[in-house]
């Protein structure tokens, strides 16, 4: 049955009913309001080149193939490769959709060739380094003067995944060491927008020790980590340089990345991992691929 939306949409309709139209399906599957805004963005660019006239059933593969040209190399401000490649992909989901809903008998955009265009790999940690700097920052733990801070941060950075404003963002109360299925933090938003994103991660055992003397010595009463990002940036990369590594420098980006080729490596569910890094299936896509290169 064709949902409501779609009642007052023919194959005679013009462009921006339809995107009002798929506008409101994409809310009703949930899409994130990222993924919403950046879709929607897209496809109203083809308004600005087709004519405002142009029916649904009138636009081909040549008119979407001269668009795509147009934007990439004549249109005023020119983008870049990879907005281009995300452009194509809105605008081939928008035909696809007008197609399987049985507005469009053919898709216009099916052959429209996809232009795939991915950011450098990421550096990660070896396993002999992540060994070394969890050592590292577990030897300030038994020094003279006891330090708990570098190895809690660290080892919750490699053991969750998650992001430099995540980690800033956990409080003392986001933290259950009761919970009857076992420790976890829980990784909560503020704004509304991004509540798609929160999520329990479960806490290693292990963690939980160093956790508590930290605790202890430190005596956080909101915030996990009551400091600049600055601050803990430099913290890691202190840890990265007493650890000896290479040419590379210790960050929240690059102990993301690692636990997340840890997980990958493991064996972990695809769908399972993508809930723990808490990105939407979109960005899935490319963060998979990365991996998979990178596990090789």
């Amino acid at each position: 049955m064709t949902p409501q939306p779609l009642t007052h949409i023919t194959p005679q309709s013009g462009l921006m009913p339809a995107i009002r139209a798929w506008e409101m399906h994409l809310n009703d599957q949930g899409r994130s309001p990222n993924t919403l805004k950046a879709f929607l963005s897209d496809v109203r660019l083809l308004t600005q080149f087709l004519a405002p006239d142009r029916s649904l059933e009138s636009i081909t593969t040549e008119d979407l193939n001269r668009y795509f040209n147009w934007m990439e190399k004549e249109r005023p401000v020119p983008c870049s490769p990879k907005t281009l490649a995300r452009r194509i992909t809105s605008t081939k989901s928008f035909f696809r959709w007008l197609h399987q809903y049985g507005i469009l008998s053919i898709d216009p955009a099916e052959k429209v060739m996809q232009r795939s265009v991915m950011s450098p790999l990421p550096v990660t940690l070896t396993e002999e380094e992540t060994r070394a700097v969890l050592q590292v920052a577990d030897s300030h733990r038994r020094d003279r003067k006891p330090d708990a801070r570098p190895y809690t941060l660290l080892s919750l950075l490699l053991a969750t995944g998650v992001k430099k404003s995540e980690c800033i963002g956990i409080h003392l109360n986001h933290i259950d060491l009761d919970a009857p299925e076992g420790p976890f933090v829980f990784i909560r938003y503020a704004s509304p927008a991004n509540r798609y994103k929160e999520r329990k991660l479960a806490l290693p055992e292990d963690w939980l020790t160093p956790y508590k003397e930290y605790l202890s010595q430190y005596k956080p009463t909101d915030q996990l980590f009551p400091w600049s990002p600055r601050r803990l940036e430099y913290l890691l990369e202190d840890i990265g340089e007493e650890a000896g590594l290479s040419g590379k420098h210790l960050s929240f980006d690059m102990c993301r990345w690692t636990s997340a080729l840890l997980d990958y490596r493991a064996g972990m569910e695809t769908e399972k991992l993508r809930q723990k890094l808490g990105i939407s299936k979109i960005q899935w896509r490319e963060i998979n691929l990365k991996l998979r290169q990178l596990s090789r």
